[in-house]
């Protein structure tokens, strides 16, 4: 099978494959030396996988999620462009997650993006469809790498082709697979001010040294550091967060109540799930005819405590 072009230029064992899922839609499995993979599917440039060399499985996708496009998939890593959750008059979380990406065989050079990366490099621009809804000219390039010591890194450029400017909000909507959400909490969000979506986006202040989970949370922190931590006691692992571009963070569990409402959730699965999203939301991006932004997500895991 012929391996994506990123792979040659990346180390020799690197390597990236392409294969199709069972709705004959194109996904690119990303391995590294090691044995570390991940799975981007080209249905919404979503990563759907991202495994440690031992296998094991750091993001959450549920046995309920429903792969038939143009619906969403419930788990992985879904792209939320040009609009974040319900704020503005598009669809939920916007429309790149349901939208078929292409590689792209060319894409402009990053600096500083170095070697020994198993890559992808996918595109999106608007269909004619999109454009009545959300008429704004633009290029959307994602790179999704899986480096030598299994990070994840994601970068997203948004160029504006467009003759007027165009704001848009964005975030890496990931789902975090954890023991229980009981066991977890979030380090690196204490003092920040913070929008509640349970109370009408009203604007609260962080109060306790870390975030913990007894009930749903739905919150989007502003401004915060560029290294956010989950730390999963039972499993002893903590996610790393670090993030360029992105000032926000979403932090987001359904908890029972919503998860029963969901029917491409199962009714306990929240336990198992935590959204901790790098986001620009609260200030939407504006680009000027020309200009490009980059937002870059970097996740890791390390063994703790």
């Amino acid at each position: 099978m012929e391996t994506n072009h990123s792979a040659a230029e990346s180390d020799n064992r690197a390597a990236v494959e392409v294969t199709k899922d069972r709705n004959g839609i194109d996904q690119v499995i990303l391995r590294n030396l090691r044995g570390a993979s991940a799975t981007v599917s080209l249905h919404g440039g979503q990563v759907l996988s991202w495994k440690t060399e031992r296998g094991e499985e750091l993001l959450f996708c549920s046995n309920k999620a429903i792969f038939n496009p143009p619906k969403p998939v419930r788990g992985g890593i879904p792209i939320c462009f040009p609009q974040f959750g319900n704020r503005g008059s598009l669809e939920q979380h916007g429309f790149a997650r349901n939208k078929t990406w292409v590689m792209d065989k060319n894409p402009p050079p990053l600096p500083n993006d170095s070697n020994g990366k198993a890559s992808v490099d996918l595109l999106l621009k608007p269909s004619e469809d999109d454009m009545k809804i959300w008429p704004h000219s633009f290029e959307f390039r994602l790179r999704i790498s899986l480096a030598a010591d299994g990070h994840l890194i994601m970068i997203s450029r948004i160029r504006n082709v467009n003759s007027k400017p165009f704001s848009f909000s964005f975030a890496y909507h990931t789902y975090f697979s954890i023991s229980d959400i009981s066991e977890v909490r979030v380090e690196g969000l204490e003092t920040l001010d913070y929008l509640d979506n349970l109370f009408q986006k009203e604007r609260f202040t962080e109060q306790g040294d870390a975030l913990t989970f007894e009930s749903e949370v739905d919150r989007v922190y502003l401004d915060s550091n560029s290294v956010v931590a989950v730390l999963d006691h039972e499993r002893k692992r903590t996610f790393v967060i670090q993030k360029e571009g992105l000032p926000d963070i979403v932090v987001w569990n359904p908890w029972e109540k919503k998860s029963k409402a969901m029917v491409d959730l199962g009714d306990e699965e929240y336990k198992q799930m935590l959204c901790v999203d790098g986001a620009a939301i609260e200030k939407p991006i504006t680009l000027k005819p020309g200009e490009e932004w980059t937002g870059r997500l970097d996740l890791s895991v390390v063994p703790s405590t």
